[in-house]
């Protein structure tokens, strides 16, 4: 199929086009030309135009484009959705309903400015919708920077106790400890926040904090969280898909080793245990 829209693309009619060769039609060509020449040229060419006015694939309330290509091939991918709400908050100027349309719009508006040709644009902006692609299926979870306070700790940790290569001082107990905590830390402060979760109910972040555990089986939000990425990491095993330390990676734990302890202690059993014990059954 042949796809035409409007030169100089930046979110709508480059998210777009890379939905139709993800996920519609791999081989589909897509076709920028001025404004005023898109539906003459669609009738020339037999294209179908998106992306601008009076036509089907269009933009419909406070719905993008993206959105109705979503609805019209009843895409289900979660992933996809997540990615839906990002560009409708880029393309429309609402930054708000996405943390992350501020910063597409960024990436968008300047990989616009430096590229003219509209082909060499698409072909870049492919390379960012599958990197968004796989931060939505695979690590939404993962953060790279902490809150100052951990970033306290962890320079404690580094400057004080941390073992220098081929030292022979023993570390103490509490210091090992120390790290654990700077760990658990670091894996359950993950990108989904009380704060922003407050902010989306219209309830204070302490008292969501204080009532948590009432309704949420007696867990705190960290502990919450840190269940359901072993749930995961539990379907994960079952898949047979991905070694240990993928599985690892992909529910957010920093380093094997503290991802073992903690399934452990959920489960009863280290991640190896638990999947040679699948196998066996």
């Amino acid at each position: 199929m042949k796809w035409i829209t409007r030169e100089h693309p930046k979110i709508d009619r480059i998210a777009c086009p890379w939905l139709i060769k993800r996920f519609i039609d791999k081989d589909a060509e897509i076709i920028y030309v001025p404004f005023s020449e898109v539906k003459t040229t669609a009738k020339k060419f037999k294209a179908i135009p998106f992306d601008v006015p009076d036509v089907e694939f269009s933009h419909y309330g406070d719905h993008c484009t993206f959105d109705y290509f979503l609805e019209k091939y009843k895409i289900n991918d979660s992933a996809i959705h997540t990615i839906a709400v990002i560009v409708r908050g880029a393309d429309t100027d609402r930054h708000d309903i996405a943390n992350q349309s501020s910063g597409l719009w960024a990436i968008s508006a300047g990989l616009a400015y430096n590229n003219a040709d509209d082909y060499e644009l698409l072909e870049k902006g492919m390379m960012i919708y599958d990197a968004l692609y796989s931060w939505a299926k695979y690590l939404q979870q993962e953060k790279h920077t902490q809150s100052q306070f951990e970033n306290l700790l962890l320079n404690v940790f580094n400057k004080f106790l941390k073992e220098k290569k081929g030292g022979k001082k023993k570390t103490p107990a509490w210091a090992k400890e120390l790290k654990e905590i700077i760990q658990d830390q670091i894996d359950t402060n993950l990108s989904l926040s009380l704060k922003e979760i407050s902010k989306n109910l219209e309830v204070h972040p302490s008292y969501l904090s204080r009532e948590f555990s009432k309704y949420f089986e007696d867990l705190s939000f960290g502990e919450y969280i840190r269940k359901l990425r072993i749930e995961k990491a539990i379907q994960l095993i079952h898949s047979q898909k991905y070694s240990l330390t993928e599985i690892a990676y992909l529910t957010g734990f920093s380093d094997q080793s503290h991802f073992t302890r903690i399934f452990k202690k959920e489960t009863g059993k280290s991640p190896l245990a638990y999947k040679k014990n699948i196998r066996k059954k």
